[in-house]
């Protein structure tokens, strides 16, 4: 239920699937079902790693309207490993905190963790389609390695086992299948492979609506999230105001119960409330609406996102409230997750059964947003008596006892760890450390310098070494490089095929080794990772940490890293 009432000062370009040449059926390795964030986002993450794909998208533009708006640190990582960062920081708004307000009253002001240590912002405002086209750019100059098809859809799955699935697919008046060894389904909240599956999402759906209407508004209000609980301007409601580029303004507001959502979201509805809030915060110069919709929350997921050969991301695998931000960002996370895991298998570097970690990592993560995105909604739309009664006393003290703010955070998505992973090495001395990130984490940022002779030295951080498709060898060095040992089992792992690097991290005040080394001018780092001389990481290709030693263990280095590529074998006790 949509409805546009002004052009956005963006270009819609229209595009056209690709001439085929007329096969009947076409076999690819790995196709792709859904041209949004998920869908593209894997794309370009396996054509990283040298993987061709096929993506059928429905559409012949990118998405309408704001949607997904607010893009995590995390996520910009994984998009600055893929080359997209710079394209998205170019015109996306970055901010660190936000305020809510209890009527007219302030009562909570947030600030998320950033300090000198982060090279990205900790969110980043754009509209969901400024997204969508810098990823769609970034596919097009891969052409040669991603097959872009707009007005395709997937209209059957015949056939789908271990061996692979057969789809059948038009656009416009041509018919032909696809026989694919892989499928991604990323086809969205409303997913069609999900339903030709036979798959059902299990969980909770809120009864609460929000309307969601982006307008046009020239302001100096800083790019912050703003809410409102009970405002004058709307009593009963909840109203959540966000910031993105072209002076385009996002506002949510929760129906009262009662209403009937389709005369709701009727213009000469929305467009009075609207203005009833911008007069109540004092912006009474010119706006302009541009587009309305609805929103119903809900906590979905499947319990299993690997079926046959077909592998869900994203809406198709999970709906999560949008309080928190969690949505496209956990879709982001799910096909990062994903892609190294779908090219190692497909280059014969590791097993299948490498895959059935990818449902069990990213289902964990489901329910751990879902719990998060829930106590939000729970929060920001009472679905009881008894928790509209909790929340109006937690906003009424909250003014004067800051004791009870946090409950009013609204819990922003951060990256989750895999705590109980099976990747996890079965010996990393997590107990051994103070601090720093234990396996299943994500490792944290740090300014480094990248000595590499005979090259200038070269300013960056450390996330910036994890490469895509490739594990990584942090060890913490006194500075006489990494010992034979440790140059052993990387030698040892890249003898049995394993994609690995070798990096040794040294204090700034220590003598710099002749090879290839990150310097640790600050000591960031070594604090960082709680980190002596001798400790060692090593950090799966999405940069979650695999296991990590207090001295280095050459052959724990080595079991950890073929564990992970060969689950079967360490199951059986066999050798790769």
């Amino acid at each position: 239920m949509h409805t546009a009432l002004k052009a956005y000062p963006f270009d819609f370009k229209q595009r056209s699937a690709p001439p085929r040449g007329g096969a009947a059926r076409e076999s690819h390795p790995v196709v792709v079902v859904g041209g949004g964030v998920a869908g593209l986002t894997a794309a370009l993450a396996l054509a990283a790693q040298g993987v061709k794909t096929v993506v059928i998208e429905a559409d012949d533009t990118v998405c309408y309207g704001s949607r997904a708006i607010c893009i995590s640190r995390r996520s910009l990582e994984i998009y600055d490993r893929l080359g997209v960062a710079e394209a998205l920081l170019a015109v996306g708004l970055p901010w660190t905190g936000g305020r809510s307000y209890y009527r007219d009253r302030e009562v909570l002001h947030f600030t998320m963790p950033h300090d000198q240590n982060q090279k990205l912002p900790p969110m980043v405002n754009m509209q969901q389609y400024y997204l969508e086209e810098a990823l769609v750019q970034a596919c097009e100059k891969a052409a040669g390695t991603i097959d872009l098809r707009w007005n395709s859809r997937v209209t059957a799955v015949p056939s789908n086992d271990e061996q692979g699935a057969l789809l059948q697919v038009e656009s416009g008046r041509d018919r032909y299948e696809i026989q694919a060894d892989w499928v991604i389904a990323a086809d969205g909240g409303r997913s069609f492979m999900r339903e030709a599956l036979g798959l059902q999402l299990k969980g909770t759906a809120y009864e609460g609506r929000y309307v969601v209407a982006d307008i046009e508004l020239e302001t100096d209000l800083p790019t912050e999230r703003l809410a409102w609980f009970d405002p004058p301007s709307n009593p009963g409601s909840t109203i959540l105001m966000h910031k993105q580029p072209d002076n385009v303004w996002r506002i949510d507001y929760q129906l009262r119960e009662g209403e009937d959502p389709e005369e709701a979201v009727k213009p000469e509805n929305v467009l009075p409330r609207v203005k009833a809030h911008l007069d109540m915060i004092g912006q009474t110069g010119e706006w302009s609406p541009l587009w309305i919709t609805i929103y119903k929350a809900n906590a979905l997921t499947l319990e299993r996102y690997l079926h046959g050969s077909v592998l869900f991301a994203g809406d198709a695998a999970h709906l999560v409230p949008i309080f928190g931000v969690r949505g496209a960002n956990s879709a982001i996370d799910d096909v990062d997750n994903l892609a190294w895991k779908l090219a190692a298998v497909l280059h014969g570097k590791a097993d299948r059964a490498l895959l059935d970690s990818y449902s069990e990592e990213r289902v964990f993560a489901a329910h751990e947003n879902l719990k998060s995105g829930m106590k939000s909604t729970e929060f920001m739309a009472p679905p009881t008596f008894a928790f509209k009664l909790m929340r109006e006393a937690v906003l009424s003290l909250a003014g004067d006892t800051p004791g009870v703010r946090s409950l009013i955070n609204p819990r922003q998505t951060s990256a989750i760890a895999y705590a109980d992973s099976s990747l996890n090495a079965p010996d990393s001395e997590d107990a051994a450390f103070r601090g720093g990130p234990a396996a299943g984490t994500v490792l944290p940022n740090a300014p480094v310098v990248l000595h590499a002779p005979p090259r200038a030295p070269l300013d960056g951080h450390l996330c910036d070494h994890v490469p895509p498709g490739r594990f990584l060898i942090l060890h913490f060095d006194a500075g006489q490089g990494a010992p034979a040992d440790v140059a052993d089992a990387h030698a040892r792992l890249q003898r049995e095929g394993v994609d690995v690097d070798l990096l040794p991290v040294v204090r700034g005040a220590g003598a710099a080794p002749q090879g290839v080394h990150l310097l640790d001018p600050t000591g960031a780092a070594f604090r960082l990772y709680d980190a002596e001389a001798g400790a060692t990481y090593l950090v799966r290709p999405d940069g979650h940490v695999a296991g990590r030693w207090r001295s280095a263990r050459p052959d724990g280095i080595v079991r950890a890293a073929t564990r992970i590529l060969h689950p079967s074998n360490s199951r059986t006790g066999g050798q790769p």
